[in-house]
């Protein structure tokens, strides 16, 4: 089988042949159809966060594909069965947070294409009880963003706790930004749109956005506070001072959701304002495997749109330069 391999973090990814893997015991063996390219994946072939995964690896946590071989003691899963392989591999299932209800934050995670081999492969293996069943009707181009550009988005609304006609700064519309847009749209929110690209400002005003702000233009803490300030400021740009700027937006009682994760790893927050201000500050880390079959349920449902480009696993290497100019209009996605 064909798979990308980082076997470097200063060294571009090399497409190499491997054998297709056995599934062992709760494994199944799939078929790859796509899998997005997250900006997590550069992140992860760069080495650029303090745990960085183990050389050589492959990265992937969009995949989507059609199950092949059942490992010994599955019985959730059925071969043929067509199903997105999230950034969450695998939890322990016994710990509060699994069984509170938050297994992104279980501290035995296997994360897929960063601590286990991932989806930018012909084939991969898979955890079958951390999988997610893909419904009829939503293609994997679709899919594949919505396993974690999706997932991750609708995971962070939700945690905004966003109430009808609440204001709703969306910084970065790209690829998880343009389903940022839908989703707080979806709950009620007045979206506006940050970006520093024309052409995705234009994206966020056709899927909804009431108000946008070009911040290479403009400053837009000076704008969005022109109008009265966010409710809520989601930061999707992978730079710190946007998530500055994004504080800095904030009317009295807004809350900032972090969810980009840049290579520069601190912000500068002002404890005065944060206090006088009642501002909260929330992390907001992918979604859960009921997170992601709500955002497939209103996928299938006609209630989003992703906007998607294709591209081949051969061409990995530029397709990460693509991401990496800010010029690509939303999710790159790899088709086998």
């Amino acid at each position: 089988m064909k798979a990308a391999v980082v076997t470097g973090f200063t060294d571009a990814l090399t497409i190499v042949d491997r054998a297709i893997p056995e599934p062992g015991e709760g494994e199944i063996l799939v078929r790859l159809e796509a899998c997005g390219l997250c900006h997590t994946d550069i992140h992860a072939a760069h080495g650029d966060w303090p745990v960085k995964p183990s050389l050589p690896f492959v990265p992937g946590h969009e995949g989507v594909g059609i199950v092949e071989k059942l490992g010994v003691g599955v019985r959730n899963r059925a071969i043929g069965d067509r199903v997105a392989i999230p950034w969450l591999g695998y939890a322990c299932g016994e710990c509060r947070y699994c069984i509170d209800g938050r297994e992104t934050l279980c501290e035995q995670q296997h994360n897929s294409g960063y601590s286990v081999d991932g989806a930018f492969a012909e084939y991969t293996l898979a955890h079958a009880k951390y999988v997610v069943a893909v419904p009829d009707g939503i293609s994997p181009l679709d899919a594949a963003p919505l396993t974690c550009a999706g997932v991750t988005t609708y995971k962070a609304v939700k945690v905004a706790g966003i109430s009808p006609t609440e204001r709703v700064a969306v910084f970065g519309v790209g690829a998880l930004g343009h389903l940022a847009v839908q989703y707080a749209r979806i709950v009620g929110g007045s979206v506006i749109g940050v970006d520093i690209e024309e052409a995705k400002l234009d994206l966020a005003t056709e899927l909804g956005a009431e108000f946008v702000v070009n911040a290479a233009k403009a400053d837009p803490v000076k704008a969005i506070q022109e109008i009265g300030g966010a409710d809520v400021a989601i930061v999707l740009a992978a730079s710190p001072v946007v998530f500055e700027q994004a504080f800095a937006s904030l009317r009295r009682g807004g809350r900032l959701v972090c969810v980009a994760l840049p290579a520069e790893l601190t912000m500068s927050i002002p404890i005065f304002e944060t206090v006088l201000k009642g501002i909260s500050i929330i992390g907001s880390i992918v979604g859960t495997r009921q997170d992601l079959a709500e955002v497939f349920a209103l996928h299938a449902a006609g209630h989003t749109r992703v906007i998607a480009e294709a591209r081949r696993l051969d061409d990995v290497n530029a397709a990460m330069a693509e991401v990496l100019s800010s010029k690509v209009p939303a999710r790159l996605v790899f088709e086998y």
